[in-house]
């Protein structure tokens, strides 16, 4: 029988290792997202930023994408020390399996290989100090556009790597995230509504259009152990409330003008767009998981209420605003959908940057590593490269912060009569 206090202890420790799993991400985490030419599509990965600078209520995490064009899991394993030396990662997403699954039916050898170079890349993030890795498995192709191969031979073939994957982060102790099927659950049912000719992994079938990068960004997201919760406006007969990141300025009746510096995930206006991502948001449940700016009503007197927030009115029972409504799932238009859109063409401007400065300079001082173990001179001029990229890099990354600016909006109920 084992001791109380060892008991009292291992369940402690596994609360806190639940906890730390569930959590956010850590303190001044630096997020690199690493990947192919999905990655280097600067979509998805502007999308993770962009949530992780806006929505998380955070302005300590900085992110800096690696994604290279035609890359398979060896090759970033060959460039990771090197090139992740400019800016030293806490944190870590990797989305390869694409080009590792070679366009053909699975077998064996494919899959061994991305493994043996999977544990080389999980491997190499540990040695240089990333401390926490959502795993990514590949995504998946669309049938209706892919031509290389059999889209559903393809997919069998990436389904296999994503289980690979995943027992990868499993034996390592890392988050893993499922892009896979995230992305393969939504493409039925956005095609049966939207028709064939919906392209949400591209028009060549994987290469996603915005629509399906916000499902990859949503599945990593979601590893990271982003809870969600954007926020909570509460209103009630005798004033209002609102939790951390939204500040109540006046209030009159069920109206209330708010001050929110943690801003709710924006989408765009085309609903049946591959190109938009609101456009998938029917067929999965971002919103649900990663988007909640709730508002409850107390003490309604009438069975329905209208509610108006920035352009858009829309009505709801009483029932429904006691439970709380999600205001970023419920209106098609918000009041921080500029400033969004703001902070989306800085960060892709900040990402093209690093894009430019990885495969254009840094990646090549692989040519003269051995050089630079015996040249002190010229080990030291890398050095100040690096760090002059570095602190580039931290003027882009200051520029998007300062995107971030409080936004004033006013939620207006009203019964109705």
């Amino acid at each position: 029988m084992k001791p109380l206090f060892l008991v009292l202890a291992l369940s402690l420790s596994l609360l806190f290792s639940l906890q730390s799993r569930a959590g956010d991400l850590p303190a001044g985490a630096r997020v690199a997202v690493i990947g192919d030419s999905i990655t280097e599509q600067k979509l998805y990965s502007k999308f993770i930023e962009c949530y992780l600078l806006a929505c998380t209520g955070r302005d300590d995490l900085i992110v800096f994408q690696f994604g290279w064009s035609g890359e398979r899991a060896d090759g970033f394993a060959n460039r990771l020390f090197n090139d992740l030396a400019v800016f030293h990662p806490t944190v870590a997403t990797t989305c390869y399996g694409m080009n590792d699954g070679s366009y053909q039916p699975y077998n064996d050898g494919i899959g061994g290989n991305y493994e043996k170079n999977m544990i080389r890349v999980i491997d190499g993030l540990k040695a240089v100090g990333v401390t926490q890795v959502a795993l990514g498995s590949p995504g998946g192709v669309d049938p209706d556009f892919f031509n290389r191969l059999d889209g559903k031979i393809y997919n069998e073939n990436l389904a296999r790597l994503k289980d690979i994957a995943r027992s990868l982060a499993e034996k390592n102790g890392l988050d893993f995230a499922n892009v896979h099927d995230t992305m393969m659950v939504a493409l039925p049912k956005a095609k049966a509504a939207l028709g064939k000719d919906y392209s949400p992994f591209g028009g060549d079938g994987f290469h996603p259009s915005p629509s399906g990068q916000l499902l990859m960004a949503q599945a990593f997201l979601k590893a990271l152990g982003l809870d969600g919760a954007i926020g909570t406006i509460t209103i009630a007969a005798d004033g209002a409330t609102a939790s951390e990141g939204h500040k109540v300025l006046s209030t009159s009746g069920y109206s209330v003008d708010l001050e929110s510096s943690r801003w709710p995930y924006c989408f765009d206006a085309d609903p049946k767009n591959a190109a938009s991502t609101r456009s998938i948001l029917p067929f999965t449940n971002f919103n649900e998981e990663l988007n909640r700016l709730t508002l409850v009503v107390k003490g309604l007197n009438r069975p329905k209420a209208k509610v108006t927030w920035g352009g858009q009115s829309r009505e709801f029972t009483r029932e429904q605003l006691e439970g709380g409504i999600n205001l970023a799932a419920e209106f098609t238009s918000t009041p921080f959908d500029e400033s969004f859109q703001k902070l989306m063409e800085v960060v892709a401007m900040k990402q093209q940057f690093e894009t430019t400065a990885i495969k254009n300079l840094v990646t090549n001082f692989r040519i003269f590593g051995e050089d630079a173990t015996k040249d002190p001179e010229l080990a030291a001029a890398f050095e100040t490269i690096r760090a002059k990229v570095a602190a580039k890099h931290a003027e882009y990354h200051a520029s998007a912060r300062k995107r971030i600016q409080p936004v004033k909006h006013t939620v207006k109920v009203e019964p109705v009569q």
